[in-house]
């Protein structure tokens, strides 16, 4: 079963983008659902996030906002859906963020997207691959992003599959 949902590319077409965005997501929706299941899973249940009703009335934003950590956590699927992935790796790492910032708060029923800046690719003598990747996750009508930041990823090549 092919674990992913874009085809493979190659080493070198991959450093060949280096400099160009190489991806932007599907849009998604937001949904107080998510925000509601994301408060249980962390136990943040500040009432900006969990009680429409109290936000509408107490603060500026007109209803509840996702959080930002949840907002952050979209990114992984955002990337599975829209980069293609290497050849050949038999493990991907994340390594973290640098210059994380949360722009603006992404309302309830917004809808989210991110775009993909490749930065750099680091190949290694030991297989592994350093990726860093400049991305800004986009609010639909909106001028702010919700979030930009430079993230940093690891892929291990699998060097039995090279050799065939």
């Amino acid at each position: 079963m092919d674990l992913f949902k874009l085809p493979p590319v190659s080493l070198e077409t991959i450093i060949a983008a280096v400099g160009s965005e190489v991806a932007v997501s599907p849009w998604r929706t937001v949904t107080q659902e998510m925000i509601d299941r994301f408060a249980d899973a962390t136990d943040d249940r500040q009432f900006i996030h969990v009680d429409p009703a109290r936000a509408a009335a107490e603060t500026p934003f007109g209803g509840t906002i996702a959080h930002g950590f949840l907002t952050l956590s979209l990114l992984s699927t955002m990337a599975y859906e829209s980069i293609h992935p290497l050849e050949n790796v038999e493990l991907n790492v994340n390594q973290g963020f640098e210059n994380m910032r949360f722009v603006a708060p992404v309302k309830t029923g917004s809808r989210v997207r991110a775009r993909f800046f490749l930065v750099k690719v680091n190949p290694r003598p030991s297989g592994w691959i350093e990726f860093a990747y400049d991305v800004t996750m986009d609010i639909e009508n909106t001028i702010k992003p919700a979030l930009k930041l430079r993230w940093l990823t690891l892929s291990k090549i699998d060097r039995t599959r090279l050799a065939k």
